[in-house]
């Protein structure tokens, strides 16, 4: 009873807000739900979690609901406030007979305004966030910090039409809050600076962007990130740090480490409908560290033709730097915050699915490969489709993946399908349809399957024996409700 006094107790403040505010601001609320089933068989390529420890069920049913009011006191200022169950099971947490547990949590929180007089705007509180990417409805998003979100300051400052400077900076991590658990100040922040700069010409556009993190050796970096741990079993240190960061003594080794990334995003849309799309960046930290070095290079290329009434035809190509088969001199693999990058919704990629837990969680660096789809077929109304194909082999050392396992254990620092050796390849297919009941009620079926070889020497026979007994596939069914 405690559990439905304090949920009921948020949703009266909530809507009791709305009432009051309502009276001197205008208040928008939207928001969405999304009820569906995912069936799998062999998850992960094998049916077990990565470190071949659990038996994953065959059917999960999965409900999320978000809501998101706005309250706007004119056209210069507001604020968003927005909550949401996130992703959970049905027989589990909020949705568990007889005995619930309450899982609504804020996931937006900013104040929104216009310096008067200006065009220059503040965006400051818990946001989305993501680095600039050419192509966000085919890639996604940027693969060093992208579909996220993160406490932080924001500015845009128009310069002129073509051309305005973003900045910001955000509080990443803060392990310890207000006071550190010993009288000496210990480094428990991660704290990252950014600074976009987006050119708009016609046909052309160009960003230009680069970040800058401070990660204390004592934050929290072994916490959890990205997808659920049914699929990978990503953390701040597996996507910041070299394998050897668990050495002895774990951890960097000096107080406060720099991490740097530089790139700039394309897109030219003046021979359009042919568009074309390409991203390169860089990014390295630990530099002075050695073993705890990492540092690497990751670019994209993507073309599209949107000349079809029926369908879009879309290709993309890319290639990050892997691991050369030594510890000592650190990783060479790009380091990242947060990755939600992906081709044409491909099944490989935890991209722009939407339903949640439907790919495989392939890691967009340490490979090359390529994607080819279809996209918005459509020969009824209301009726649409995307079939995508896609291929991806691996630019790390066996040696070296070897050494990470031997050292973190199988499926903790590196993945079995997530990352690849230059002697493995996975690839995938992808069928997506949703139909519209209403404006704004669908129907979605998405379907994906998946193969893999892979390598025995890195991984032990007994995960490979289990992935080469049968391909992975999943359907996934559900209705989709925007408001």
């Amino acid at each position: 009873m405690k559990r439905f006094t304090t949920l009921a107790l948020l949703v009266a403040m909530v809507f009791g807000c709305v009432a009051f505010a309502s009276a001197a601001t205008e208040v928008k609320m939207t928001g969405d739900a999304r009820i569906h089933a995912n069936f799998w068989n062999n998850i992960n390529y094998t049916g077990w979690n990565p470190r071949g420890t659990n038996t994953g069920d065959s059917l999960t049913i999965w409900e999320r609901f978000r809501l998101r009011s706005d309250f706007i006191a004119n056209e210069g200022l507001k604020f968003r406030f927005g909550i949401r169950v996130n992703n959970k099971a049905w027989g589990n947490d909020t949705f568990t007979v007889d005995n619930p547990a309450v899982s609504i949590d804020v996931y937006q929180a900013f104040l929104q305004f216009k310096w008067p007089s200006t065009d220059i705007e503040f965006t400051i509180g818990l946001q989305d966030m993501d680095l600039p990417i050419s192509a966000p409805g085919m890639l996604n998003s940027n693969p060093v910090f992208g579909g996220s979100r993160a406490a932080a300051a924001v500015v845009a400052i128009p310069v002129v039409d073509q051309f305005k400077i973003v900045a910001g900076f955000a509080r990443l991590l803060d392990t310890n809050k207000d006071f550190d658990p010993t009288t000496k100040q210990v480094a428990d922040e991660f704290d990252g600076y950014f600074l976009v700069l987006p050119i708009t010409l016609d046909g052309f556009k160009a960003t230009p962007w680069g970040m800058i993190a401070v990660a204390g050796k004592d934050a929290g970096y072994t916490t959890a990130v990205g997808s659920s741990p049914r699929f990978t079993n990503q953390s701040l240190a597996t996507n910041l740090a070299s394998a050897a960061y668990l050495l002895s003594p774990v951890g960097f080794k000096q107080s406060q480490t720099v991490y740097w990334w530089a790139g700039a995003s394309f897109a030219v849309t003046a021979l359009d409908p042919f568009k074309f799309y390409a991203d390169v960046m860089y990014g390295e930290g630990a530099a002075n560290q050695g073993s705890r070095k990492r540092a690497g290079l990751f670019f994209d290329v993507a073309a599209e033709y949107t000349g079809f009434d029926m369908l879009t035809p879309q290709v993309t190509f890319w290639y990050s730097t892997g691991e050369d088969g030594s510890m000592r001199n650190g990783s060479e693999r790009m380091p990242s915050v947060v990755q939600s990058w992906g081709p044409s919704t491909s099944f490989l990629f935890d991209c722009s699915q939407q339903f949640a837990g439907g790919h495989m969680g392939l890691n967009n660096v340490g490979n090359w490969g390529f994607a080819v789809s279809l996209n918005k077929i459509s020969f009824i109304q209301d009726l649409t489709h995307r079939l995508t194909f896609t291929y991806a082999h691996g630019t790390n050392s066996g040696r070296a993946l070897r050494q990470a396992n031997l050292l973190w254990g199988v499926g903790q620092y590196v993945e079995m399908g997530r990352d690849l050796t230059t002697n493995e390849y996975v690839m995938g297919i992808n069928f997506d349809n949703q139909y519209n009941i209403y404006e704004n009620l669908a129907a979605i079926v998405e379907t994906g399957w998946a193969h893999g070889q892979f390598e025995k020497s890195v991984w032990g026979r007994r995960m490979v024996n289990q992935a080469q007994n049968g391909d992975a596939w999943k359907v996934a069914f559900g209705l989709k409700y925007q408001f």
